[in-house]
Order: C-alpha cells, then sequence, then structure tokens
C-alpha cells in the first residue's frame, strides 16, 4: 500500500475549491482505486493524505484530465505554495475494535 501526503500554504480558498475537492475525492475513491483519504485545514496550512493499492494506480490519478485542471487552479488561486510526497506503508495498525483486529 502508498499513501501521498499533500501539503500546502492556503492562499486563498472560495466556493469552487471546496466543490472542486470534494468531486477530486469523489473520483479518487470511486474510478481511481483509492482505499481512504483524509484531509484538513488548521490556519493557513492544509494536509491530505490519500492511501492507494499501487504506483500506477496514483499515476493514472495524477494525469486524469480533471486532476490535472485541479491542480492548475491549486497552482494558480488557491495554494502559495505545496508539496506532494508518496510513501510506502510497511506497517499499519489501529486500536482494537478499529479495523475488527
Amino acid at each position: 500500500m502508498y499513501a501521498v501526503i499533500f501539503t500546502a500554504e492556503i492562499k486563498q480558498l472560495d466556493d469552487d475549491y471546496s466543490a472542486t475537492a470534494q468531486r477530486m475525492r469523489d473520483l479518487a475513491l470511486s474510478e481511481f482505486g483509492c482505499l481512504d483519504f483524509t484531509s484538513a485545514c488548521e490556519g493557513g496550512q492544509e494536509i491530505a493524505i490519500s492511501y492507494w493499492p499501487s504506483l500506477e494506480a496514483i499515476q493514472a490519478w495524477k494525469q486524469h484530465p480533471e486532476h490535472k485542471a485541479a491542480q492548475a487552479k491549486g497552482r494558480s488561486v488557491w495554494y502559495a505554495r505545496y508539496d506532494v510526497k508518496v510513501v510506502e506503508v510497511l506497517r499499519a495498525y489501529a486500536s482494537p475494535g478499529e479495523t475488527g483486529q
């Protein structure tokens, strides 16, 4: 399993951002094999972590036309700066009862 960690310094968020963020989440989960997607904003910072079954799924998502359009708008309007890390999850566990363990 892999995780994509997106962090950003927010420049300006608007109504289009909220709708686009929801659409991107829904699309990633329903059509690109994303396993889970979590995000939060605090202060002028945003973090989003998505989990994927393969590097190929991440690459397909990165290249999707709607996602590319959202990336462009993020660079030009919503974010002052951003950083993306793709990492391999070597171990994952949760408290008892959370995942049926």
